[in-house]
Parts: C-alpha cells; structure tokens; sequence
C-alpha cells in the first residue's frame, strides 16, 4: 500500500516514518510540506493512503481534500485533541493525536490491512472517468463527508456550485456540473440535462414527460427530468 506523509513539520514527517518502517505492508513514497505540495504529489505519485496533518500554514487538511477529485484512504494526523471527534465524524479511516504511540499505530496499520486498501490504478486530479467506485470529500459548513460516488444519488447544478444529492444530504460543492460530466464514468452517471447528472443505478422507474423527455423518479422518491434532447441518448443507453 502506497502512502504519502502530509505536514508541515519536518521532525513529525521523520517520527511517523520511523514508526512505520517495520509495516513491510506500508510504502512510503512520498513526503509533502503543505497542502500544494500535497496536491502535485498526490496526482504524481497515485498513493492508496494519506498521513494527513489537519493543522498546516495556507490551506489546512480539510482544504487539500477538497480541491481533489477524488480522495485516498486518509489517516489524520493531528496534535490538537479537538480534532480528533471530527475526524470521527468526517469518516476518515483513523486519526492519530501527536505525538503518536505506537500501539496506537499498530492498531491503524491493522485496520488498513483489513480493510485490504486496494491501489487507485488511476491519476488523481487529472482527466479520468472517476468510477462509482471512487469517494470524494465533501465539505459544507461543519459538516464533511467522504462519500463514495456510488452513493450519490443526482449531481444538481447551482451556478458554479453543484449541490450532491447522498443520504439525507444536499451540500455544495465548487464545481461546475460540466466539470463533473468531463471525469465521471458514462457507464454509472448520465447528463439529464443542463442542470442534472444522475447515478444510473439509483432509477427506480421512468416515464413519458413533456415535450418529448423524460421523468425519472429515484429511489427515495426524487423526480428528475431529462430534456428531449438527452431522451435520445438516455434510450439508446438503456436500449429503451
């Protein structure tokens, strides 16, 4: 499993590579000083697992993670014990309070081993089909999220946000829905229209609709039209 240590703290990058050099499962290839440095080396290097430091000058952990496209295993790292609940509450695969133990570490390297982390294949941040498959991090107000894109139901444009629709959830993200529709894999997601992008695998049911289009409802009882134009494409899809 490929891993890159993230933080600004040259001596904490050396402990936590100390302490992970018995872990022949862990491969370190990479070490990054800020959340910039972070991005380049991440689209570079494709790691499977991010050391991630939450408290950096410039942008924080939170920030870097959501300027990616899609987002490793992470493991926070942090020296503030606040912290800590919300990486919980984030859903990060771990988090550990600085300075480390070991025995925490050991415990973290035993659930990355069971969850049998597997290697993305792919480059971060770049121009690829992002598959159902893939998570993201999802950051509005207090609350975030790592969300698996299987998971999202209907991508909503807003202007140059789009609102995702998991869960009972509805955040923004900043991005533009043409964005989106250039890096998600066709054979999960279709552009309904010019304001919707949906998760194939969430249609419950679809009928005739005005002008020529269609309605489909989702499950969960959400209804999103598609335009007479993508009625077209949305048949030969689906060999309607």
């Amino acid at each position: 499993m490929k891993a890159i240590i993230i933080d600004d703290e040259r001596l904490a990058r050396t402990e936590l590579r100390r302490l992970l050099a018995p872990y022949k499962e862990i491969q370190i290839v990479g070490e990054a000083v800020n959340a910039e440095d972070a991005a380049e080396k991440i689209s570079q290097l494709e790691p499977d697992i991010l050391f991630l430091d939450i408290q950096m000058p410039g942008k924080n952990g939170f920030e870097l993670l959501e300027e990616l496209d899609k987002v490793p295993n992470v493991v926070f790292t942090t020296a503030y014990d606040e912290y800590a609940l919300k990486a919980f509450e984030y859903n990060a695969l771990d988090y550990l309070v600085k300075p480390i133990e070991p025995k925490r570490l050991e415990e973290t390297i035993k659930k990355l081993i069971e969850n049998n982390v597997p290697g993305s294949g792919k480059e971060v941040g770049k121009s690829h089909a992002l598959s159902e498959e893939d998570q993201i991090f999802v950051k509005d107000g207090e609350k975030c999220w790592f969300v698996k894109l299987a998971d999202i139901k209907t991508f909503e444009s807003e202007g140059n946000y789009v609102r995702l629709y998991f869960d009972e959830n509805k955040p923004l993200i900043l991005r533009t829905l043409n964005y989106l529709d250039e890096r998600l894999d066709d054979k999960s997601f279709f552009r309904a229209s010019r304001k919707h992008i949906i998760n194939l695998k969430w249609i419950e049911n679809i009928e005739p609709w005005l002008n020529g289009g269609l309605l489909v409802k989702l499950k969960g009882g959400m209804k999103v039209e598609v335009s007479r134009r993508q009625a077209v494409k949305f048949k030969e899809k689906l060999s309607l």
